[in-house]
């Protein structure tokens, strides 16, 4: 059964490969989403390649469902975008992916049903099609080569609208096992660090000391040092020390 997370059907028309239709539904799958049309495939429908190639998203090409033509795939539709890279002779609104997603979200959350149709792979929809839609979708692609695959196309826009739902932060720092260290602890390996150093003669001439362990500290306090990389330079130090008291030996 299609998941109750509201959200835009995707309709294929006229797509010519049953490969590309089951990669299409995966890049949807991907993203949460599983509301298919197909709109006349060339090669019939089932399509046993198209399955093959879903990798576990056939439950969406079981469940598309097929039109003879666009009107019929639109009928229920309040909203349709039309994705194309190329420019046409159609006075309509332009989205980028990202602001079209945002436009089908604000949409459904006023209870209209919306559409997000593709065109087939050898030239995509032809203006028959985008006029029946009520904007255009177009990827700010390289125009020197502007064609993009169906099943990519369908990847973009499903990333953007799940980008637009999802609230994972855009940086994360990974801890492996450990955690961030704790100032106090920041503080001692400074400590550790400055007494050994000084030891050695580092801080020299004396008149630049202070000035040259202002900018140590102020290196420790940049870091974003775990735990884990404070106990490590701890021994990293002693180690030295060990090694210099011992004759270098």
């Amino acid at each position: 059964m299609p998941t109750d997370m509201p959200q835009p059907a995707f309709v294929l028309v006229r797509p010519q490969m049953g490969e590309n239709i089951g990669a299409a539904a995966r890049a949807m799958w991907n993203f949460g989403l599983d509301r298919m049309r197909v709109v006349a495939p060339r090669d019939g429908w089932p399509s046993e390649k198209a399955v093959a190639m879903s990798s576990g998203a056939g439950r969406l090409l079981d469940e598309a469902l097929l039109t003879d033509d666009l009107a019929g795939a639109l009928a229920d539709c309040h909203f349709t975008l039309a994705t194309t890279a190329r420019p046409r002779d159609l006075t309509k609104p332009v989205y980028t992916p990202e602001a079209a997603m945002r436009e089908a979200r604000d949409r459904i959350a006023q209870g209209q049903r919306v559409a997000v149709i593709f065109g087939p792979e050898r030239a995509g929809l032809e203006n028959e099609d985008i006029a029946q839609a009520n904007a255009i979708v177009s990827v700010p692609v390289n125009p020197a080569f502007a064609s993009l695959n169906l099943a990519q196309c369908v990847l973009l826009c499903a990333y953007e609208w799940r980008r637009i739902q999802d609230d994972t932060a855009p940086v994360v720092q990974a801890l492996a096992g450990t955690e961030p260290a704790e100032t106090h602890e920041i503080e001692h390996l400074a400590r550790h660090y400055e007494e050994r150093m000084n030891e050695a003669g580092f801080f020299f001439p004396e008149t630049k000391a202070e000035a040259m362990k202002v900018n140590l500290r102020n290196m420790w306090s940049r870091m974003p040092l775990t735990r884990a990389d404070v106990q490590m330079l701890h021994g990293m130090m002693r180690q030295i020390v060990r090694w210099k008291e011992r004759g270098g030996r």
